[in-house]
């Protein structure tokens, strides 16, 4: 079958990981940056033992469905991969994901899925970008072919799959300004100072990672990542920010000489700046520091934490538990209408960051700890706090923990409030629930525009 080609196939539908499907003699055909409708001549590129995956060589009918991609970068850095599909299509097709996965995989009983909360804002709609300068970056077939010596360093985002891969972005569309002005001013600033680019197969370089995070009020905080100790090339990078950014709120910088471009574990240097920025979600602050985490899509967030709140349905004489709390955005949020909240997380930096918001806040009724959930959470910890009436959890992407469901199970809260970023891994922890519990209203929310990620509340009643 491979590098076989099949004419005239029609699109059906989208299916996971935004791909699209289609079907030949039976047998499914995973096919990228296609749209329901289209009719195409399709190459078999590659077989497995259940499906086939294709790439269109030709289009004899286009979709209705589609729409003209606005960034020059769509089909290569795959940080966009719906341009090409209206937004009205994609949110239909993210709702009807959260059914898919609730009916295939959890195989569970649900009322009717509430229409998606879509976002008013397709663009520049996040607070925080991360990029990646590269001495390889991506050549395009022009640029290979022309006989011309090419400057290969460049600074943007890895192509899906291919780790050493970078795109040299020039204008993205993903946050508000000066995202791309600062971007493109440090690959200009190190082109004329000839500072090093970092190379990921030698691990060597200077220039290593660049992460920018906003405000809804327009403050901003940078962090330049660095390879390699070079005291005086940094600080002549840091203080050219300084000069031509003066809006800058904190600038930090760190070297950081492992095999990964993670920081968490790295000490970050303060290099200007209160080392922190500020959000707000309705009437609460948030400091955000260099390692906090925070819904990237702030507008989103508020609708999503409000619909937690509705769900919770709370009196103001309830113990709530919020699992997996991060910086205790949600437990500080739905303090206000309980009695007491409990918030436990994992990252202890976090934890920090979330009580510091809630003394910023002025939250009493909150208490967080820090520790592994799934040894945390267990009959000892629900004597000591007492058993929570409400559950509220906002795990990874991996989900919950079977020793966590369990613990939930023994517990029995009247609700749980279960928020998730992976449909598919939620649909598995719910067909686990089931037994005790039922899923009383489901809410998908469109957090990630032109992507095919959706977040995802469920109710659960005991």
């Amino acid at each position: 079958m491979k590098n076989k080609i099949f004419e005239r196939i029609e699109i059906e539908r989208v299916a996971a990981e935004g791909k699209c499907i289609a079907r030949i003699d039976g047998q499914a055909v995973f096919v990228d940056t296609a749209a329901p409708g289209d009719i195409v001549d399709l190459r078999i590129v590659k077989k497995k033992k259940s499906f086939l995956e294709g790439k269109i060589i030709k289009f004899h009918k286009y979709s209705s469905q589609r729409a003209n991609p606005f960034c020059e970068h769509f089909g290569l850095c795959g940080g966009c991969k719906w341009q090409h599909i209206g937004y009205l299509h994609q949110t239909e097709a993210k709702r009807q994901q959260v059914i898919d996965n609730f009916e295939r995989i959890g195989k569970l009983s649900f009322p009717e899925v509430n229409p998606i909360i879509r976002s008013e804002k397709t663009e520049k709609y996040r607070n925080k970008l991360e990029y990646t300068f590269s001495s390889k970056r991506w050549l395009s077939r022009e640029e290979i072919t022309s006989g011309k010596t090419i400057n290969r360093n460049g600074v943007g985002f890895h192509i899906p799959r291919q780790f050493d891969k970078v795109v040299d972005i020039g204008r993205c569309f993903l946050q508000k300004e000066p995202t791309n002005e600062i971007r493109n001013a440090i690959r200009k600033f190190a082109f004329e100072k000839n500072l090093s680019f970092y190379n990921i197969s030698e691990f060597r370089g200077l220039l290593r990672n660049l992460v920018i995070r906003t405000s809804v009020s327009g403050q901003l905080m940078v962090i330049v990542q660095f390879g390699e100790n070079d005291p005086n090339n940094i600080d002549d990078l840091l203080n050219f920010l300084l000069t031509n950014f003066t809006r800058i709120d904190s600038l930090y910088y760190v070297i950081n000489t492992k095999r990964n471009e993670t920081f968490h574990d790295q000490d970050l240097i303060l290099y200007s700046g209160k080392g922190y920025i500020e959000e707000k979600i309705e009437d609460l602050t948030f400091r955000i520091g260099p390692k906090s985490f925070f819904q990237t899509n702030t507008e989103q967030a508020s609708k999503l934490y409000a619909k937690a709140l509705e769900m919770a349905n709370l009196t103001g004489n309830e113990t709530v538990y919020d699992l997996y709390t991060g910086t205790g955005t949600i437990a500080s949020y739905v303090a206000k209408k309980a009695m007491k909240v409990i918030g436990i997380e994992t990252v202890r930096e976090a934890i920090d960051d979330a009580r510091k918001n809630a003394e910023l806040n002025g939250i009493s009724n909150v208490e967080f700890i820090a520790g592994d959930i799934k040894d945390t959470l267990n009959a000892d910890f629900f004597e000591k706090h007492g058993k929570p009436d409400v559950i509220i959890t906002d795990p990874p992407r991996a989900g919950m923990h079977t020793e966590v469901i369990k613990a939930i199970l023994h517990a029995q809260p009247n609700r749980i409030v279960y928020i998730s970023c992976n449909p598919a891994t939620q649909a598995r922890d719910l067909e686990i629930l089931s037994d005790l519990y039922s899923i009383a209203e489901v809410q998908p929310v469109d957090m990630f525009p032109h992507t095919h990620h959706v977040e995802n509340i469920v109710l659960l009643k005991f």
